[in-house]
């Protein structure tokens, strides 16, 4: 029998197109098993430096002029990852909100899941999805399309979620999905924070932060309207479909667009920043946990991922209802109330990357040992 180091291993991401939670999952993957293949439906490999020399096997998709444009094939992506050839390897990890679990292994190959959610669009916020504008003037089409492709998606999703051996669920509230939409149990191991990136120095701002890809249910627009009537400054990170109605929005001239920012230049304004706003519902979120990295306190709302990452009163305060008067109240409280920067990192640090890696492998040698014992097993008839 093989050694653990010397598995045969591919890591599969959804896609691989920007920096965000999911893919800098994947980049963790990527260190802990070096030698790893790497298939994904799209790859931008600008955006990926550490990925550089790696060897990343793209789909068909790849030679699209829309490849960075993965919402539009969702009827695709399936066979997209079915036809990747997979045979030759021992272990495979996806790291999956979309169709990444789908892959097709050999009953000797242990395939293990990280899960970010089941697949938003399909289950959990399907409706939610369908009322935002996401494509621009395609956006009538893809809604029109949706409801007649989603009813045979959701079959696909489900069937693929039982070729996965083991979930991880990256918090105890997508754990709850995995075992709702899935039918699965999953372990948790929460998603890694580059602890490292946020240790500059950390000075006490005027202004709040929202940092994010700006699309619908991250709720970018509560946060603007709040602080029309709070005349504070807030500084927005991020670009996306919602921008230009943001920017309608914004009556404050304290209300400042920066656009999309280096991971250098964002981690300079998490240092600088008074607080970061998390007004949407996350699966997990690694936005506030990058805040606390920074030692800064984060305003969030009560729900999803936040949930278990926010200490009321020791790393930020929450707000209740996803409406600026809700989030504008929050702000007021936060502003006679003090925290301690050392505090909020020591918290932060729990969630660092050394930690993340150093589960991630215990969890898969253990899982490798009891399918080696599996396969080992004598047979009823045997």
């Amino acid at each position: 029998m093989k050694q653990f180091d010397e598995l045969r291993v591919a890591i599969v991401a959804d896609w691989l197109t920007s920096r965000g939670g999911a893919e800098r999952v994947i980049l963790n993957f990527a260190e802990i098993f070096p030698r790893a293949d790497i298939f994904t439906s799209v790859f931008k490999a600008e955006a990926f430096p550490e990925l550089r020399g790696r060897r990343v096997i793209t789909s068909y998709l790849q030679k699209s002029p829309l490849r960075y444009k993965q919402q539009l094939f969702p009827a695709i992506r399936p066979a997209v990852f079915e036809s990747f050839n997979l045979d030759g390897y021992d272990l495979v990890t996806s790291s999956a909100h979309a169709e990444a679990k789908g892959i097709l292994t050999k009953p000797e190959t242990l395939h293990i899941c990280y899960c970010h959610t089941p697949t938003r669009y399909y289950w959990s916020h399907y409706h939610e999805y369908l009322r935002q504008k996401q494509l621009g003037v395609l956006d009538p089409l893809i809604k029109l399309a949706m409801p007649s492709l989603v009813h045979r998606l959701r079959i696909w999703d489900r069937v693929a979620a039982d070729r996965v051996d083991v979930f991880v669920a990256n918090s105890k509230n997508t754990a709850g999905r995995i075992k709702k939409y899935y039918e699965r149990e999953s372990t948790v191991i929460y998603p890694p924070v580059d602890f490292a990136r946020f240790q500059g120095e950390s000075t006490p701002g005027d202004f709040y932060l929202v940092v994010g890809r700006q699309i619908g249910y991250k709720r970018t627009d509560i946060a603007v309207q709040a602080f029309n009537g709070l005349g504070l400054p807030l500084k927005i990170i991020g670009e996306g479909p919602e921008i230009a109605r943001l920017k309608k929005l914004a009556r404050s001239p304290k209300t400042e667009f920066l656009g999309r920012l280096s991971d250098e230049e964002t981690a300079q304004q998490f240092l600088r920043c008074k607080a970061v706003l998390f007004p949407q519902e996350e699966d997990f979120g690694i936005v506030p946990l990058e805040a606390m990295a920074a030692g800064k306190p984060v305003i969030a709302y009560r729900a999803g991922g936040a949930l278990e990452t926010v200490v009321e009163g020791q790393t930020g305060i929450f707000f209740s209802e996803q409406s600026p008067g809700s989030l504008a109240d929050a702000v007021r409280r936060f502003e006679l109330v003090s925290f301690s920067p050392s505090i909020i990192r020591a918290h932060a640090e729990q969630f660092d990357q050394a930690h993340f890696q150093r589960q991630i492998r215990e969890f898969v040698e253990t899982q490798w040992a009891e399918h080696l014992s599996r396969l080992s097993a004598p047979t009823p008839n045997s």
